[in-house]
């Protein structure tokens, strides 16, 4: 959150393939998937084809 207390628009979309560091985020069980929660300034670059 912004001090204003706006929110900035994410930059990365669901789906998109990240990488990030091996000890970034948090991995949480979700549905019976295993996913991992990142805050958008731990992810290095987001992977284009």
């Amino acid at each position: 959150m912004l001090e204003n207390g706006k929110r900035n628009s994410l930059t990365v979309k669901v789906g998109d393939r990240v990488i990030f560091s091996k000890y970034g985020g948090n991995e949480v069980n979700l549905g019976g998937d295993e996913v991992t929660i990142l805050d958008e300034d731990q992810i290095y670059a987001v992977v284009t084809k």
